[in-house]
């Protein structure tokens, strides 16, 4: 893939994944066909700033943890109210990270 496109990508899309990802990001991206360009750029990936506001005033029902996909613990976080409070606060700092793993997830998906 052209060099131009790949930094145009890192530039608008680099807060949405871990810094120590970025490498590994354009070495993939630039040995891609150019036909996958349109795919990758459709990637729905998410804010990690909208989620950590998703997470303040949703967390307790779990709505962040649905919005990543990860249903399963939505479920669980939605029964016990986040963990008597204590699962929310916790996602609090942590939900940022995750979201950028599930981004990466997501990418990879696109790069194979």
């Amino acid at each position: 893939m052209d060099s131009q496109k790949v930094d145009i990508f890192l530039i608008t899309h680099a807060k949405y994944f871990l810094p120590q990802h970025l490498n590994y990001i354009r070495e993939r991206l630039e040995v891609l066909d150019d036909s996958r360009w349109g795919m990758i750029m459709s990637a729905d990936l998410k804010d990690p700033g909208t989620m950590l506001i998703v997470s303040i005033f949703g967390g307790h029902l779990g709505i962040d943890r649905f919005m990543l996909g990860d249903a399963g613990l939505g479920v669980v976080k939605l029964i016990t109210c986040g963990g008597i409070g204590v699962w929310t606060i916790i996602d609090w700092f942590l939900i940022s990270d995750l979201t950028r793993r599930k981004n990466m997830e997501t990418l990879q998906y696109y790069l194979q």
